[in-house]
């Protein structure tokens, strides 16, 4: 009797999960995306682009997905796993920093039969955990099965910016991305990017972090996540602890800078101690212990906050103890004098007498080797109250002209006729009500770059029909 009561319940539990298993394959989603994709050393032209990519239905009637899959998006469809249909899609939200979006779908025939996906907790390292999607090798769905490998800080492709990520051993290849990873039935994660030169190394945005995107953009509106806009120094040497009168007892970061604009601006000093961040204890290295014998970086604390939110730490101030409270008010991108990875909009440029000029970005220090170790430089920086965006002649177009000056390239500029500029669109329009003669553009050696004003007016429309230019400006400032 035992045997066939233990018989009953195994063929129960098999008959459970194979139903579990379909009930998951039907939310499973491959996305086809057709793309704009700007050429930021030609920044007046584009190319289309074809791709696809997977994504999974969850609640509310949306589908969950990464934001590099549909980044610069003219056209979106949609395929339920084992259908052939294809529906149309729109983006519902993105977040480029975190790397997800939110798909819309209003034919509601899309989602008859579906039972959304549900979201999990954070998973442990060497917790199984199964990967969906529509990977390169075939067209169909594909299940693979691994285990988390380790969750901590790690760089994001598709922004450049640091955030918490799983990386797990299971296969994941181009198509995987925006696939749900799934454990007990729920997602834990969503596919990102592999580690290409490596063996089964891919990583996750952790699901703490698609709740978070999800909560932001509830009032239709994302405002991100926030960057408190100071520098930090290790606090592992001796001599420097023992400079700021440090006992083995207390750990923290140096606060060795603080952005004109930073949300932290009248709360910290320059010189103070960072020990706690929202009562986690702040290591000499930077990090927090997020679990038992698990740390990662100290904005872990600060990520699971949503911007407005204020959040308490505790530091140390010419040797003394303080808590201190700041709102979380700013992004990265306000607090770095070069742009985090852009997309979903064409590049910034214009042309004055074949000089190609427009703003420095993350997308045009990547789009070339040319000049890229003295420009990524500037990517590090703070920006200034009197200096928010740095400029470069991005390149000259060949004319009698401009002759001597075509090897100028990915030129960053300081001065435009001895005076200094905010911006690319003050930049701009100190170049368009010049009233002298000669505009004289200056690096921050000296080297100069002049242009003759009426003979740039006269060879303006000459130069763009020879190169096949429309417009001799972008859209934003047109």
């Amino acid at each position: 009797m035992k045997i066939i009561i233990f018989l009953m319940l195994h063929t129960f539990l098999l008959v459970a999960n194979v139903y579990q298993e379909d009930v998951t394959k039907q939310a499973i989603v491959k996305i086809y995306t057709t793309s704009k994709i700007p050429n930021y050393q030609e920044p007046w032209s584009s190319s289309m682009r074809s791709s696809t990519g997977s994504g999974a239905i969850i609640e509310g009637g949306y589908i969950l997905t990464n934001a590099h899959v549909v980044a610069n998006q003219t056209f979106i469809e949609v395929q339920r796993y084992g259908q052939r249909k294809r529906y149309i899609a729109t983006v519902h939200a993105v977040s480029h920093q975190a790397d997800l979006a939110l798909l819309k779908v209003e034919n509601k025939a899309f989602f008859k039969g579906v039972t959304p996906l549900t979201f999990g907790e954070l998973p442990e390292v060497e917790q199984r955990i199964v990967v969906y999607g529509y990977p390169m090798g075939g067209s169909t769905l594909s299940a693979t099965i691994g285990v988390v490998s380790r969750i901590e800080h790690h760089t994001y492709a598709h922004s450049g910016e640091v955030f918490l990520a799983i990386q797990v051993d299971a296969a994941v290849n181009p198509g995987n991305s925006g696939g749900p990873a799934l454990s007990h039935g729920k997602i834990v994660g969503v596919v990102m990017q592999v580690i290409t030169q490596s063996q089964n190394i891919g990583y996750l945005v952790p699901v703490n972090m698609v709740k978070h995107f999800l909560v932001d953009v509830k009032d239709g509106h994302y405002d991100g996540f926030a960057d408190l806009g100071f520098g930090t120094q290790k606090l592992e040497n001796p001599a420097l602890r023992s400079y700021y009168g440090l006992d083995d007892n207390v750990t923290g970061k140096l606060i060795d800078n603080i952005t004109y604009n930073a949300s932290v601006k009248g709360v910290l000093k320059e010189g103070d101690i960072l020990t706690k961040v929202d009562g986690y204890n702040v290591e000499d290295d930077g990090t927090v212990a997020f679990r038992e014998h698990e740390y990662t970086d100290f904005y872990y604390a600060i990520d699971a906050y949503q911007m407005g939110d204020k959040i308490k730490m505790e530091i140390i101030r010419d040797r003394k103890k303080m808590q201190i409270e700041a709102m979380l008010k700013y992004t990265s991108d306000d607090s770095y004098l070069v742009k985090t990875t852009r997309y979903d909009v064409m590049p910034s440029y214009f042309i004055y007498g074949g000089y190609v000029f427009s703003p420095l970005t993350r997308n045009l220090i990547l789009s070339t080797d040319r000049n890229r170790i003295a420009l990524s430089y500037f990517a590090g920086q703070w920006q200034k109250k009197e200096k928010k965006e740095a400029v470069v002649l991005l390149k000259v177009l060949a004319s009698d002209l401009t002759r001597g000056n075509n090897g100028f390239g990915m030129w960053p500029i300081e001065k435009i006729n001895g005076k200094t500029f905010v911006d690319f669109k003050d930049f701009y329009q100190k170049m368009q009500n010049t009233k002298e003669k000669y505009i004289v553009l200056e690096d921050k050696d000296g080297v100069k770059v002049i242009i003759d004003r009426d003979a740039a007016h006269v060879k303006q429309n000459e130069i763009l029909k020879k190169y096949n230019i429309e417009f001799d400006k972008s859209v934003d400032l047109r």
